[in-house]
């Protein structure tokens, strides 16, 4: 008789499968741009609609045809660009190191809610910099949310190929704000980083959808038939057990911007009315609603882009 095999319980393309350190996640890569601009940008999660629109890739079935196409809603308030870092290479192993953080003089008064506030403001922090070299320059960015009064901090990286360069557009920034339209254009592909749904401790059959046992099956129905083979002596991480499930950090890719526009003319249930700027995502985004998401640069963008033609967005 041939072997019997079935496909694995659940992914194990996340390990360890535990809890995230916060309620929103950072930018660590993005994709790479010749022009000096942030390349990324935070909105809120609001809620979810539907559009009919007019396929116009060529290489569709439904080409010319109108299809149904759901949207997730993100409120995408400015950011406040409060400061940024610079960045030299260690001369031990070669990573970076933050070596210099330069703060504007006026602050905003809800970012002593999420941090404590700098001392040294100003420009003059670049002055102990002197001599060393910069390789590269970052955005230290807070949110503006419309229906809270702490803000989110964190770290967005920088195109361009030229250090000085991203160095001045720092200095020009500092202080100012930035708007989803100075990151991102209708029909443009972003990559989409928020933290999932926390689900709290479960067991193997929710957590993994392994097969609920039969009656006679030594009094455990919720649990995997068996743990593992005799040698080497321990259960291995693969088997399915119970722990934490969900309020982890994940990325999809390739998400489209459908539109950009001020408002939404809807209330969503628990969250209220869109009172900025709104971004129409294509698709699904993790997360549940009010939550952070980050949208970045795509690091494997398609080859090519199709225009959008929204017929309707249905509210």
């Amino acid at each position: 008789m041939p072997a019997r095999k079935r496909p694995l319980r659940g992914s194990r393309a996340f390990y360890p499968r535990k809890r995230a350190k916060r309620i929103y996640p950072g930018v660590k890569n993005a994709g790479k741009t010749k022009e000096v601009k942030p390349l990324a940008f935070a909105g809120y999660k609001a809620g979810m609609s539907h559009a009919i629109l007019t396929e116009t890739n060529p290489n569709s079935q439904l080409y010319g045809k109108e299809v149904s196409k759901a949207f997730t809603v993100l409120e995408c308030p400015p950011l406040s660009v409060f400061g940024f870092r610079c960045y030299s290479l260690s001369e031990e192993n070669n990573k970076k190191i933050s070596i210099c953080d330069v703060f504007a003089e006026k602050l905003s008064k809800n970012l002593a809610r999420a941090t404590k506030l700098p001392k040294n403001l100003g420009l003059g922090a670049l002055e102990k910099i002197q001599g060393k070299n910069i390789t590269d320059v970052s955005l230290l960015c807070h949110t503006n949310p419309t229906f809270k009064k702490t803000p989110e901090i964190f770290e967005i990286p920088l195109g361009g190929e030229d250090v000085n360069q991203k160095l001045e557009y720092a200095k020009q920034i500092l202080g100012k704000e930035i708007k989803i339209q100075d990151v991102f254009k209708e029909g443009d592909y972003v990559d989409v980083s928020a933290v999932t749904k926390g689900k709290g401790f479960e067991g193997p059959v929710k957590r993994f959808g392994i097969v609920v046992l039969g009656r006679k099956f030594q009094q455990m129905h919720r649990h995997v038939g068996s743990l593992g083979p005799a040698e080497p002596g321990k259960i291995r991480p693969t088997v399915p057990a119970a722990g934490q499930h969900g309020f982890q950090t994940r990325t999809e890719f390739n998400k489209r911007i459908l539109k950009i526009q001020t408002g939404f003319d809807a209330q969503f249930v628990n969250y209220g009315p869109v009172k900025s700027e709104a971004v129409l995502l294509e698709g699904s985004v993790p997360g549940s609603k009010k939550r952070l998401v980050m949208l970045r640069m795509p690091i494997r963008p398609p080859k090519t882009k199709y225009p959008v033609q929204i017929k309707e967005i249905v509210r």
